[in-house]
């Protein structure tokens, strides 16, 4: 099965991995980079470092990888590999996502296990958790620009995340049940806008 390909925005600086090492190396240098959790780093080191995404892109293809089942990361992974080397490339590039953080994730198992009930120890986790949640917060403000192109219109963007917000950390609705009802509401709004958008070009 392949992945659709991103729409293509005018980039003239737009690149591709060069190979299946390149995708390899790569993935595994993104994976160790954002140990725990990419998304404070995927977006700067495939948008604004190799340039494979236009940063509209990456907002779309990242809004497939959450939806997809398992780690929205690897799935995105599966997407570019896929798209640019075919079956070869998805698998290369999940291999590069998961050999090294693997080794990491049982070298650190295995140290942890004497210190776990330390309270240094507990205190740094703590901290860590800190910093990721304000790198995250970062990376989602960069992302705020990619919405003035976003076809639903920005303000009804801010709408349904508003609406998800108040759904889910104020309302504690389950996630799937907001993803059925307000997803569903907003690929319906957004088949509307694409709608209307080939109509108007067809006239022109």
């Amino acid at each position: 099965m392949s992945f659709p390909a991103a729409p293509q925005a005018p980039d003239l600086q737009r690149q591709a991995p060069r190979s299946l090492t390149d995708l390899f190396v790569s993935f595994s240098w993104l994976a160790l980079q954002g140990f725990g959790g990419v998304l404070a780093v995927v977006q700067r080191e495939l948008v604004e470092k190799k340039r494979w995404l236009t940063l509209e892109e990456f907002v779309e293809d990242w809004a497939v990888a959450q939806l997809l089942p398992g780690p929205n990361v690897v799935n995105l992974s599966l997407m570019i590999g896929d798209r640019h080397f075919g079956l070869r490339g998805a698998l290369v590039a999940l291999a590069g996502m998961l050999c090294f953080p693997l080794l990491v994730v049982l070298l650190l198992a295995v140290l942890f296990a004497g210190i776990a009930d330390h309270p240094m120890a507990q205190g740094a986790l703590r901290g860590m958790g800190a910093v990721a949640a304000g790198l995250i917060t970062a990376t989602g403000l960069k992302l705020i620009g990619a919405l003035k192109t976003n076809v639903m219109g920005a303000a009804v963007c801010w709408a349904f995340a508003a609406a998800v917000f108040v759904a889910i950390a104020l309302l504690r609705l389950p996630l799937a049940w907001v993803l059925l009802g307000l997803g569903s509401a907003a690929s319906v709004w957004a088949w509307r806008q694409l709608g209307h958008l080939a109509a108007h070009k067809e006239g022109a």
